[in-house]
């Protein structure tokens, strides 16, 4: 199963680690130095939930980022569900 948000569509990005040498010229050096970029992934903060739909009466097991489950609260769950095509 991919690592997607079934409200947001949030899913794992690319990106680099930045590898740093050298002292700061706050602190007395030359400054700090850019030695190397390793590829790296950023991944949602994704959880399982089971949400309870009052108007349908049912529990829906979602896939969904922490920040989707904030906008359930904020917009109410049938709603967000309806508007991401979950149920009709």
């Amino acid at each position: 199963m991919a690592k997607v948000c079934e409200i947001t569509g949030a899913r794992v990005r690319r990106g680099h680690k930045i590898h740093r040498r050298g002292l700061g010229k706050k602190q007395g050096g030359v400054g700090r130095h850019v030695t190397a970029m390793t590829p790296r992934t950023f991944s949602p903060n994704l959880k399982k939930k089971n949400v309870f739909v009052p108007e349908l009466g049912i529990a829906v097991p979602v896939k969904c980022t922490a920040r989707a489950l904030k906008t359930m609260a904020k917009n109410g769950i049938y709603n967000t569900l309806k508007k991401a095509g979950i149920v009709e």
